[in-house]
């Protein structure tokens, strides 16, 4: 079924985009010149490959979850995931042995606590091992920053009086050639794949984030390639003066997927889904409920819209449920 066609969609959409006119900017990454309108079960089997680097990004709205089930769906295998602020995404992602490693500032599920995948697979590598990279908030902004301005490193005033440089070879210092000033540095990001959600795209793959814009853009401008998963495609995008706009040509593919931030929200279309964030604590926390719900709801259902479908279901029966016991 899916894993051969999926392998072929994704064989023809990369010689689709390795056709297409491009250009080489300062950091060696390829751009087109234009955005692929695709699907997402497409875009993921074309360009997340095992063993990449990934980057899913979004700040408390837009994380793209839809793409994160995704991946889970087509199996992929040894992604280096990275993340500023992990969350239930990657807690299902390393849950379902995607994951060989993960390079993050801050784990959890907000407001409610830990990460009960991403906390076994550290403490006893269930379902595979995972090796972690932790730096500082700041730090990985820079890193983007760095990837994204086509530099080798990050510098930043930064760790005095963490302990994490002496656990993370990757934090290095160095004395300021003018001031003298020691100052912290850390490797660029340059991710194999950036994956975003946003509010809108034109026919041209043009990207309109509205609300908090968290680090999508250094993200998106860091990586050798680019997918954005959207809630609708638009003639005309008619962005506000001062929008954050990623133009057609550093993004790779578009792909409608109404509601594909759920359960995080969309600025101006939905709301954050604050009872499932609580609800995933008890099902992330035992294994075999974990499996079960992953199996029912991603595994067992053909794409996001169908995955709601479920949800919506499973939710309604417990909400009816709960009102029989009153």
């Amino acid at each position: 079924m899916p894993a051969a066609r999926d392998a072929q969609a994704g064989k023809d959409l990369r010689t689709a985009n390795a056709c297409s006119a491009g250009f080489r900017d300062s950091g060696g990454i390829v751009k087109s010149d234009m955005a692929e309108i695709t699907s997402l079960r497409e875009a993921i089997a074309a360009f997340v490959e095992d063993g990449s680097q990934v980057a899913m990004e979004g700040f408390t709205h837009l994380i793209p979850f839809a793409a994160g089930h995704e991946v889970i769906r087509q199996g992929k295998r040894n992604l280096k995931l990275v993340r500023m602020t992990p969350d239930l995404i990657y807690d299902q992602l390393i849950g379902m042995g995607c994951a060989s490693s993960l390079t993050f500032s801050w784990g959890g599920n907000p407001g409610v606590g830990s990460l009960h995948r991403f906390r076994e697979a550290i403490q006893s590598g269930w379902p595979t091992p995972l090796a972690i990279e932790e730096h500082s908030h700041a730090d990985m902004a820079a890193r983007y920053q760095a990837g994204a301005s086509g530099l080798p490193f990050s510098v930043m005033r930064g760790y005095v009086g963490s302990d994490l440089p002496r656990h993370n070879k990757n934090i290095r210092f160095l004395d300021c050639p003018f001031t003298g000033e020691q100052l912290a540095v850390s490797p660029a990001l340059n991710p194999d794949v950036a994956i975003l959600h946003a509010q809108k795209a034109d026919p041209k793959g043009n990207v309109l984030i509205q609300g908090i814009v968290g680090i999508q853009k250094e993200a998106a401008l860091a990586s050798k390639k680019v997918i954005v998963t959207v809630e609708e495609i638009v003639e005309e995008l008619n962005a506000p003066m001062n929008a954050c706009i990623l133009p057609g040509w550093i993004v790779t593919c578009v792909c409608e997927v109404r509601g594909g931030a759920h359960p995080s929200y969309t600025h101006g279309y939905y709301g954050r889904d604050n009872a499932f964030c609580k609800a995933w604590d008890a099902i992330s926390r035992d294994r075999e409920t974990f499996l079960e719900w992953m199996n029912r709801h991603i595994l067992g259902t053909a794409d996001f819209a169908e995955f709601q479908r479920s949800l919506a279901a499973e939710q309604r029966i417990g909400a009816m449920e709960a009102d029989g016991d009153d």
